[in-house]
């Protein structure tokens, strides 16, 4: 029995690494595709987009995170910024709005219609998020399992 036991504590500290292997290599790489696709225009939001181990950073736009109880990546963009709902703004865009101090507010939209305030036309969505971790998704899971079944064969 001691020996079961022994290969299973084994198989288990060998999951732990292939998993945090693979967790990390998906997260640059994702977060490598993220910086490729924002806006040039962007550069400090482009410094923004990370991962880290953990929840992300407040305020920061975050993908689903990767991992289980014990271990988890976020994908983060907008930590650091003056207004890290920049993030937000370049991936979905912006409606027309009121950009007078007080205009997101319904009573400033209101004066929008008066012809008070300063428009803003909005801004169209440039995204970079989503896509990214869309397309890079099913090969994340798939370099886990990959990494998993290596590890367990060594064992």
């Amino acid at each position: 029995m001691r020996g079961l036991e022994a290969r299973l504590a084994a198989a288990t500290r060998a999951i732990d690494r292939a998993t945090t292997k693979a967790m990390e290599a998906a997260a640059k790489d994702l977060v490598a595709l993220m910086k490729s696709l924002v806006s040039v225009d962007q550069g400090d939001l482009q410094a923004s987009i990370d991962w880290t181990w953990g929840e992300a950073p407040e305020g920061s736009l975050a993908v689903d995170s990767l991992g289980s109880d014990e271990k988890q990546i976020t994908i983060h963009a907008g930590a650091g910024l003056d207004i890290p709902a920049v993030a937000r703004w370049v991936e979905f865009g912006t409606a027309p709005h009121n950009v007078t101090k007080g205009g997101g507010t319904k009573a400033g939209q209101g004066d929008l219609t008066k012809g008070k305030g300063t428009p803003h036309p909005g801004a169209r969505a440039k995204p970079y998020f989503y896509p990214a971790y869309r397309a890079k998704k099913k090969a994340i899971l798939a370099r886990m399992r990959r990494e998993i079944k290596a590890a367990l064969k060594k064992v």
